[in-house]
């Protein structure tokens, strides 16, 4: 038995898991860290390399001769580590004259109260990290006007946390969506996390067709603009409030996505900028947040092929995929108190991907 003979590890990580038997050995690798198919949903359109480097040390430098070798036959190989985490096979790591302990996992620490009293606008809040965000600012005890266009998503997190959730079924792309806003809001609000947006295929500018950049523009500029435009009266009357617009790697860069999201994400960047300034000395701060690798299970479109070739050979630099917890720690924090004095920041969150 023999696989599909184009299978090579520039092929995407689908793929290899369509693949019967590098599927399984896959499968056997997740299983013995406690992980399923599910936790690879972001990557899946990622070159198997590539998710070997980005993986922090999960997906071994090994495993891709493993699984040529298992694609190829159609067997997996004897004696191959992935019944268990004791039988791992461990990446090389380089010798810097110093020992080199393993990381130790993240855990969320909740500041209880830190959002008592407050009202915070979160948009995408039904999935990914609107959602973590949402969570976060509740159980730190804050009222969330939860804000995205999946009636279903925002009925399961108003379930899962309680009255303190006000859902609000939105396009943000419409302008009587804010309106919607502020209505569910029914007075103050403290503070406004703009995280809802969509990528792009990764088109180089010839490639870009109208229909994907006014889509990509509409919904990572226009949404959080007019959300902006419509909150800030109020905080400016109450003497104080925060936003944090949720940005990209690619706002910092212009390597990491295609022209029409990295345009849209230097474009709030902007935004960010020049609202900082405008209302400094107000009590009202704007910073953004510049997320690197985030494992949300964003929808992907099929990459465009100019494009894609150019940026897959710059996406090796990322150090790891976070997990959209993570991205709420630094968001929350900025939508908090304690980020007095911060204003017209933007805040690097991508595990030192900015610094490659």
């Amino acid at each position: 038995m023999t696989t599909t003979p184009n299978l090579t590890p520039a092929s995407p990580l689908r793929d290899w898991l369509a693949e019967p038997t590098a599927g399984q050995v896959l499968r056997g690798l997740l299983a013995s860290q406690g992980q399923s198919e599910e936790a690879l949903a972001p990557a899946l359109g990622l070159p198997l390399e590539q998710l070997v480097k980005m993986s922090g040390g999960k997906f071994p430098p090994e495993l891709v001769d493993v699984l040529v070798t298992a694609a190829e036959t159609g067997q997996v190989p004897e004696g191959l580590p992935t019944a268990s985490p004791t039988g791992a096979a461990t990446a090389v790591e380089p010798d810097l004259g110093v020992e080199i302990g393993t990381p130790e996992p993240w855990t969320e620490q909740v500041t209880p109260g830190r959002f008592d009293g407050q009202s915070v606008v979160v948009t995408g809040a039904a999935s990914g990290i609107g959602k973590a965000v949402a969570s976060r600012v509740v159980r730190e005890g804050g009222r969330v006007v939860a804000v995205d266009i999946s009636a279903d998503g925002l009925a399961a997190l108003a379930a899962g946390l309680g009255d303190a959730v006000v859902p609000v079924t939105a396009d943000i792309t419409a302008p009587a969506s804010a309106d919607a806003v502020l209505a569910a809001a029914g007075g103050r609000v403290d503070a406004l996390a703009n995280v809802a947006g969509v990528m792009d295929n990764d088109a180089a500018v010839h490639e870009v067709d109208d229909a994907t950049w006014a889509r990509v523009m509409r919904i990572n500029v226009d949404g959080p603009m007019r959300l902006m435009r419509a909150l800030v009266p109020g905080m400016l009357a109450a003497g104080g409030g925060r936003i944090v617009n949720v940005v990209s790697e690619a706002a910092l860069r212009g390597s990491a996505a295609g022209a029409a999201y990295t345009t849209s994400k230097h474009a709030l960047v902007g935004l960010t900028m020049s609202s900082a300034f405008q209302y400094a000395g107000t009590g009202v701060q704007i910073n953004a947040v510049a997320p690197g690798a985030v494992a949300t299970g964003i929808p992907m479109p099929a990459a465009a092929p100019y494009g894609s070739a150019r940026t897959a050979k710059m996406r090796v630099a990322i150090p790891r995929l976070a997990v959209a917890e993570e991205l709420a720690a630094s968001i929350t924090f900025l939508l908090s108190e304690d980020a007095v004095n911060i204003n017209g920041a933007i805040l690097p969150s991508d595990g030192g991907w900015s610094a490659a």
